[in-house]
C-alpha cells in the first residue's frame, strides 16, 4: 500500500494541464469527498502498527503535494486569463500616461542657454566648491578687500581657503586660464551665499553669467547682446543700464527691463516704476584679464550675470522663491516643457 501511495505522489508532481476542467478532475480524484486520499485515510486502521508511522507520513505527503499542485496550476491559469484579457482585447480603453514635469529653474536655465547659443556662446562649467583665488582674488578682490563684504560666504571650517562659490564668475576665471581669446562663453550653475531665507532671497540660487573677450570689444557690443537676450526671453525691447559697482568690471551697470504697469502684479513687482532689475554687467577689469594670463593691452571684454530664479519668478508670476525648493508636486506639475 505504501508503494502505491508513493507512486501517486510521483504522478501528482508530474501532473500538467492547460484547462480548468482537467484541473478540477484532478482535484476531485485526490482531494474530493470520494477521492483517493479519503480511501487511503480509511485504510489507515488496517495497517500494522509498525507501519502506521510511515503510512501516515506518505499519506500526508500525498495530500500536501496534491494541494500545492492544484494551487500552482490554478494560479498559472488565472494569470494567463488575466494577461489575455488585458492584452488580447483591442477594444479596451488605453491608460493615460503621466508626462513628467521639468523644474521651472531647469526650464528657464535651458531657455537662456538656447538664446545665447544662437549668438555663439558655448557653455562652461566648474566646481561648486572653490578656492579663494578663483572665487575672489583673481576677480580683483584681494584679501581684506572691503568689496568681499558684498557677499556673505560659506567657508569650509577646516580650510579657510576653500568655500562654496558665491558666483559662477569663478568658472569664467578657470575658462580664461585654459583658453585663449576669442572667448565667448556662458556659465550656468548653482551658487551659495550665507543669507537669510525669505520670500525674496535664498541661501542657494542659480546664475547664468556670460563672458566675451576679443579685440576691440566695446560697451556697445554688451548692450546689443543684452538687448537681443531680453527680446528673445521676455519679448521686451526696452532696457536701461544704470551705473553700478562690481570689483571685476569697470565700468559696471545694473540691467533693467521695462516690464510695464498693466496689472496690479506689475505694480507690485516693479514697485510702481515699471522697471525691473534682472542682473549686472560691465567691461572686464584689466586686472582680471592680467590675473588670468590675458594681455589687457590687446584684448577687451564684457561680462554679465543674471539670476535664474528672478527671471523664473517674473515669467511665471511666482511670488515666493522658497517654492522652487520645497519639491511640492502640485507646484511642479504646472510646468511642462520639451526643453
Amino acid at each position: 500500500m505504501i508503494e502505491t501511495i508513493k507512486a501517486h505522489i510521483e504522478e501528482v508532481k508530474a501532473f500538467q494541464t492547460d484547462t480548468k476542467e482537467q484541473l478540477e478532475a484532478f482535484r476531485i480524484k485526490y482531494l474530493g469527498s470520494k477521492g483517493l486520499l479519503k480511501d487511503f485515510f480509511a485504510e489507515f486502521k488496517n495497517v500494522p502498527n509498525e507501519q502506521k508511522k510511515e503510512f501516515g507520513q506518505v499519506i500526508n505527503e500525498l495530500k500536501t503535494s496534491a494541494e500545492e499542485r492544484v494551487k500552482a496550476i490554478q494560479d498559472a491559469l488565472e494569470n494567463k486569463e488575466e494577461a489575455k484579457g488585458i492584452y488580447g482585447d483591442t477594444t479596451r480603453p488605453g491608460e493615460a500616461m503621466n508626462i513628467g514635469s521639468r523644474h521651472p529653474i531647469s526650464i528657464v536655465k535651458n531657455q537662456m542657454i538656447d538664446i545665447f547659443s544662437t549668438i555663439g556662446f558655448n557653455v562652461s562649467e566648474g566646481p561648486e566648491i572653490e578656492d579663494d583665488w578663483h572665487n575672489f582674488t583673481a576677480l580683483n578682490l584681494p584679501e581684506y578687500h572691503p568689496a568681499r563684504d558684498m557677499q556673505d560666504t560659506f567657508f569650509i571650517q577646516t580650510n579657510p581657503d576653500v568655500l562654496l562659490r558665491t558666483h559662477t564668475s569663478s568658472v569664467q576665471v578657470r575658462y580664461m586660464e585654459n583658453n585663449k581669446p576669442p572667448i565667448r562663453t556662458i556659465s550656468p550653475g548653482r551658487v551659495f551665499r550665507n543669507e537669510a531665507v525669505s520670500s525674496r532671497s535664498h541661501c542657494i540660487f542659480h546664475q547664468v553669467e556670460g563672458l566675451y573677450i576679443d579685440k576691440d570689444v566695446s560697451f556697445a557690443d554688451l548692450k546689443q547682446t543684452l538687448l537681443y537676450f531680453t527680446k528673445e526671453m521676455f519679448g521686451k525691447s526696452k532696457i536701461r543700464l544704470r551705473p553700478s559697482y562690481f570689483p571685476f568690471t569697470e565700468p559696471s551697470a545694473e540691467i533693467d527691463i521695462y516690464w510695464g504697469l498693466k496689472t496690479e502684479t506689475d505694480y507690485r513687482i516693479t514697485k510702481g516704476t515699471g522697471w525691473l532689475e534682472i542682473g549686472g554687467c560691465g567691461m572686464v577689469d584689466p586686472n582680471v584679464l592680467k590675473n588670468c594670463g590675458i594681455n589687457p593691452d590687446e584684448h577687451t571684454g564684457f561680462a554679465f550675470g543674471m539670476g535664474v530664479e528672478r527671471i523664473a519668478m517674473l515669467l511665471y508670476q511666482i511670488g515666493d522663491i522658497r517654492m522652487f525648493y520645497e519639491n511640492d508636486v502640485r507646484f511642479l506639475e504646472q510646468f511642462k516643457s520639451s526643453i
